[in-house]
Formats: C-alpha cells, structure tokens, sequence
C-alpha cells in the first residue's frame, strides 16, 4: 500500500505532466514522460512544482548524463 508521501508526490507530478501539457519540455515529445528535479534531491531539491519539470525518457536520460 502506497504511504501518504507516495500518493502526495503522485498528485504533485500528475500536476506537472498537467501543467506542461503533458510535453517533453526539451524536445516536445509526448511518449514515455517522466517527471525531473531541475536542481536533483541530493544537491538539496524539493518537490516543489517550480523545481520539476516533464521530460522523455531520453531526455531524462541525457540531463543526467549532462549532455543536456
């Protein structure tokens, strides 16, 4: 069973995918979406809706590589 944080961190990225019109916003795409911490928990992000962001999958995958 999914605890509150879970369900909550859910809510917050149905609203990003949402709010950025369900969209990669590097490349446009509309497959395979994934929701990314522009500045990553481990430097000290937070899940504020001003802190992520939609991506692909590849693009997720090249922002952490640093490509992009």
């Amino acid at each position: 069973m999914a605890t509150s944080d879970e369900n909550e961190y859910r809510l917050t990225c149905q609203q990003v995918l949402e709010r950025d019109g369900w969209r990669c916003q590097h490349c446009g795409s509309m497959l395979n979406l994934q929701v990314h911490h522009q500045q990553y928990r481990s430097h000290g992000g937070d899940d504020d809706l001003g802190n992520l962001i939609t991506l692909c999958a590849a693009c997720h995958r090249t922002m952490h590589a640093g490509v992009i």
